[in-house]
């Protein structure tokens, strides 16, 4: 993208018609660039999608994750032009299908994890936490490798509220799902880095 157009209000479409081949968000329309993931980041994001996978196996509930396009505020009627905010969280469950499109996902799932690093941590805990918690996500992991642990908040009263804090050794409770849990100590590796 160039100079120029970081500064003018971005659309889905403008999104969609980009080439450049460069990996970015659309934030009310404002361009937010996207690093390539760390090898850590993708390891964790990698187990966390495959427990989350396997028990979702046979049940109504979706996987996804990231690269994959969340119009958080599209409404059924919006054209391209009129969706401003694509986020691509790291890992999100929907459980609503008619949400599912061959684009991604139009609203909020119901799930979303956040893998932290040091270029998305700002980000993922005041820009994405404020568009998610807008939108209604009903749980908002935040995984934190440097530190090992994950922050989990549920939304109550239209606001994150944290749940919990859990740490590389606990068995982490996903509260939307009746019976998943998450093995942390799977989840981190021994030695943790961004």
């Amino acid at each position: 993208m160039s100079e120029s157009a970081k500064k003018i209000r971005v659309s889905y479409a403008d999104y969609l018609a980009d080439k450049s081949g460069e990996r970015y968000e659309l934030l009310d329309g404002e361009i937010v660039m996207q690093a390539a993931p760390s090898r850590i980041h993708q390891k964790i994001l990698g187990e966390l999608f495959r427990q989350l996978a396997n028990f979702l196996d046979g049940k109504k509930c979706e996987v996804y994750s990231a690269p994959f396009d969340v119009r958080l505020f599209e409404e059924k009627e919006d054209t391209l032009e009129e969706v401003y905010t694509v986020l691509q969280p790291d890992i999100l469950v929907v459980c609503d299908i008619d949400k599912l499109d061959d684009r991604g996902c139009k609203g909020a799932p119901e799930l979303v994890m956040e893998i932290l690093s040091p270029s998305t941590a700002g980000h993922d805990w005041i820009a994405k936490w404020n568009q998610y918690q807008k939108a209604g996500v009903r749980e908002y992991w935040i995984i934190d490798p440097q530190n090992q642990l994950a922050h989990v908040f549920l939304l109550k009263d239209g606001r994150f509220s944290l749940q919990r804090v859990y740490n590389r050794i606990e068995i982490a409770q996903v509260n939307i799902l009746d019976g998943c849990f998450v093995d942390l100590n799977r989840v981190f590796p021994e030695q943790s880095e961004n």
